[in-house]
């Protein structure tokens, strides 16, 4: 991310959170903030609930985590609608299908109420802006990694979810990094659709008939990683090279054991603890309207994007990363 885009979105997360040191104590009593997941179930977002209850806990401030407890987009669909109904000062909601989520998020803003989108983007509504990774970045980050070790040579599958924007611009980043390397291939996009059977199933299947023909993964979701790693291990599977992303518990085991090359870690805690300081700023600093592109003015009160950052969490790193994490959100291996 540019220099000069990085300082503009910072500035533009100040002028929404500071005002929150001056007023602490303005909170209104029915005050309150509803976060919709993807998946409560999933490691990730229990991380981001804690960054959520943490926000809201020093605010003083009531904070409500919901959501499905598998990935099922007509289910978090109907999560968000329930949310609205509840009428809340604003909600923070992690975007499965933007097609299926636009209206309810566009109904949510008619009705005053402030939607950030958080993780993955849903572009196309009216939300207000969007707090997540530059994924883009994260993807260029992952295939530079990769062209290291396969040294510039072979053949890659890759498991994603190819519905969500995040997946989108963490592949072409990926693709990007690559494109120099004449010698190394994306062979196969493998859609998982939210289920990590199928990555487990479709690496069983590789193993089994096209051992030869693969010499990597690219998993650009939380949940493929630990699968494909479990099946080469259990294959006693060596050789091939392993990109995870986001930082699961039995991803992190499997960098440790040397299964998975490295991962791409992101920041859900710090997403959903900035997102809720954000809704409640704009609460106390309401902007002149919520129904209002401000993506497309120079001078808007609000930014368009707040990129939280992403690293590359591998062998070097990854022992002094768990024992931060633990510090942080009390969870544990």
């Amino acid at each position: 991310m540019p220099l000069s885009r990085r300082l503009y979105s910072l500035l533009c997360l100040a002028a929404l959170v500071v005002p929150l040191i001056n007023c602490g104590s303005a909170h209104d009593s029915d005050e309150h903030y509803i976060f919709v997941a993807a998946n409560v179930q999933v490691p990730y977002w229990q991380a981001a609930a804690a960054g959520f209850s943490k926000a809201g806990e020093q605010m003083k401030v009531q904070s409500i985590f919901v959501g499905p407890n598998s990935y099922d987009p007509k289910a978090e669909r109907d999560a968000l609608q329930e949310a609205v109904r509840k009428k809340p000062t604003g909600i923070l909601l992690a975007v499965t299908d933007p097609a299926l989520l636009k209206d309810d998020i566009d109904k949510a803003i008619a009705a005053g109420i402030p939607v950030i989108t958080l993780d993955s983007d849903a572009p196309g509504s009216k939300r207000l802006f969007f707090i997540g990774t530059n994924n883009y970045q994260a993807g260029l980050t992952g295939g530079q990694r990769l062209a290291q070790e396969l040294k510039g040579k072979g053949n890659v599958v890759v498991f994603t979810m190819p519905e969500q924007r995040n997946m989108q611009d963490r592949l072409r980043g990926y693709r990007d990094a690559l494109e120099r390397q004449s010698g190394i291939k994306v062979t196969r996009v493998v859609d998982i659709q939210g289920d990590p059977r199928i990555a487990f199933d479709t690496t069983t299947q590789i193993v089994g008939k096209e051992r030869d023909k693969v010499d990597a993964f690219v998993c650009l979701e939380a949940q493929s990683g630990k699968e494909v790693a479990g099946v080469l291990n259990s294959y006693h599977v060596t050789g091939k090279m392993v990109m995870a992303m986001d930082t699961d518990p039995e991803t992190l085991d499997w960098i440790q054991k040397g299964m998975i090359a490295g991962t791409i870690a992101q920041k859900p805690y710090t997403m959903a603890f900035v997102g809720l300081q954000m809704l409640d700023g704009l609460h106390h600093n309401k902007p002149p309207s919520l129904d209002t592109d401000w993506s497309k003015d120079s001078f808007a009160p609000i930014p368009s994007f707040v990129d939280t950052g992403s690293a590359l969490i591998d062998t070097s790193n990854v022992a002094s990363f768990i024992q931060a994490k633990e510090s942080l959100t009390g969870a544990h291996k």
